[in-house]
């Protein structure tokens, strides 16, 4: 069994079972990949994939827990390397980072300008996608990091740390009735169509919460991955658009206004997590407590230590996490 081999059938069962696609992720032939999967199935005795002709079809039972386990050996052997690399060169290395448009659009261009600034050695990789989908990446390895705001408490693998906290504006075209409203209720928003987030997007629990606990179902007539993309439909007069705080720019929104509606809803916590396990290179470290700066270097390293949230929890008590 080599260490290649793991690697072929991890990387295979993630593209799809698509041989040609991970022969071209990794620099080698198909025939290649084909015939170290062969011999590894041979080495074990079972089949991992099950076949069609020349075509995989799925992943066997035998295959899922034998695949399992190869992403862990990956891991590990990815963790030692970093632990030479460390030594060798601190400043040296990839960063492989999963999170949601919202936070790459407006919570992290200056968190990764300033760290490639002072990091230029080291490649930055930024996946996009949705809360679960990412959590999803960091859990399973295939990322170091994952910033959001929803779905990370659903995976038991990830350790979750608190980069600040944020509430919502209500978004209308100038002119727009809401806008002359003092005070701003959400009796007074639910009478209005509304154009907000996908469900499991940017805090749209809190918002649906909200609403829940004084009786009312909001009208909500679009939903959309994108801040960018709610505003465009304001404007297109489709409903009153409820965004992140931080999605409102007022030169680029200039023909928009956005109304406080922090008395409105309860206040969201974005995250980073990283998988538990992971060996911190002094540069993610670093990352970290540029998105972050509240969390210290020492506190970081003890939470990584942890192999239990509510332990994490208890270190993390008292800290005063920012707003923005």
């Amino acid at each position: 069994m080599k260490l290649q081999q793991l690697r072929y059938i991890w990387e295979v069962a993630h593209h799809d079972l698509n041989v040609s696609a991970t022969a071209v992720e990794l620099f080698t032939s198909q025939p290649g990949i084909s015939k170290q999967i062969r011999l590894l199935e041979d080495e074990l005795g079972v089949e991992i994939f099950a076949r069609s002709g020349k075509h995989l079809t799925r992943i066997t039972p035998a295959g899922e827990s034998i695949i399992r386990e190869a992403g862990e050996i990956l891991r590990r052997a990815e963790g030692i390397r970093g632990i030479a690399q460390e030594f060798s060169d601190q400043k040296k290395g990839d960063l492989r980072i999963a999170t949601t448009h919202t936070q790459a659009r407006y919570a992290l261009p200056e968190v990764i300008r300033s760290f490639i600034g002072d990091f230029p050695d080291v490649t930055l990789h930024m996946h996009q996608g949705t809360p679960v989908q990412i959590s999803e990446m960091a859990a399973n390895g295939s990322v170091d990091f994952v910033i959001a705001t929803e779905a990370m408490d659903q995976y038991r693998d990830l350790i979750t740390l608190p980069g600040y906290r944020w509430n919502r504006c209500i978004v209308v075209p100038r002119g727009h009735p809401l806008a002359e409203t003092d005070p701003l209720t959400l009796e007074a928003l639910a009478q209005h169509p509304i154009v907000t987030y996908v469900l499991g997007f940017t805090g749209r629990s809190k918002l649906d919460e909200a609403f829940s606990n004084v009786g009312l179902t909001p009208r909500v007539v679009f939903t959309a991955a994108d801040a960018d993309v709610i505003k465009t439909y304001v404007r297109l007069g489709l409903g009153v658009g409820i965004v992140a705080q931080m999605a409102f720019d007022p030169e680029a929104d200039s023909d928009l206004v956005a109304l406080d509606a922090r008395q409105l809803f309860e206040s969201s916590t974005t995250r980073i997590a990283f998988r538990k396990g992971t060996f911190l290179r002094g540069y993610m470290i670093e990352f970290i407590q540029r998105f972050a700066p509240h969390l210290s270097r020492d506190l970081i390293e003890a939470a990584a230590h942890r192999t239990d949230q509510a332990e994490i929890e208890e270190l993390l008590e008292g800290l005063e996490i920012p707003i923005r």
